[in-house]
């Protein structure tokens, strides 16, 4: 157990390869924890259309994005598989001020992350390959070619550290689920929250 940092609460990065479930295990953490006000799920601006499937986000355009960008809204921003993500600039206030923030994130950004709201927690949620296969096939979003070349894409990244957890998705989600909740418990216990 880490000591307390002064009340300043953390920032839980979640990030994995695509398939491993990463918003069924996050999803799962959000009904547990729906009614403690000192942990915030984070609603990542995308330009993706809202009814794309996945997480609930903010959807803007690319334009919007860069304007958003220009205009100082984000705490950290970057771009990956076509796509530009954004966590919203409030959300350093709200971890300062003692909030565990939970945010979908990626592995290519995890420096800039760190950058930006310095320790942070890492959840890495994989899963063996056979199981990223079918639930990348099962999404619909792309052909068996496209699925194919992500995975062939997907070299395993080796995220170490001690703020590091890597959390085996290819069971049951409730399996996955309590570990990331137990993780994300770890962390508020660190600092006084409310009952």
């Amino acid at each position: 157990m880490t000591a307390p940092r002064n009340n300043r609460g953390t920032l839980v990065v979640v990030v994995g390869p695509s398939g491993a479930g990463k918003d069924s295990v996050m999803g799962f953490a959000a009904c547990h924890f729906a009614q403690r006000p000192d942990v915030l799920f984070v609603r990542r601006v995308i330009t993706r259309p809202s009814d794309a499937g996945g997480e609930v986000h903010e959807s803007v355009s690319a334009v919007e994005f860069d304007e958003m960008k220009r205009n100082g809204a984000f705490a950290v921003s970057w771009h990956a598989h076509g796509l530009s993500y954004g966590i919203p600039k409030d959300i350093a206030g709200k971890v300062a001020s003692g909030m565990t923030a939970i945010v979908n994130g990626s592995r290519a950004a995890l420096p800039a992350i760190r950058a930006a709201f310095g320790d942070i927690a890492v959840a890495v949620i994989t899963a063996d390959a056979p199981i990223l296969a079918r639930r990348l096939a099962e999404r619909g979003r792309e052909s068996e070619e496209d699925v194919l070349r992500r995975l062939a894409r997907q070299t395993p990244d080796v995220i170490t550290g001690p703020d590091v957890t890597v959390i085996d998705n290819s069971g049951r989600l409730e399996i996955a689920g309590n570990r990331f909740v137990a993780l994300v418990e770890r962390y508020c216990s660190e600092i006084p929250h409310p009952a």
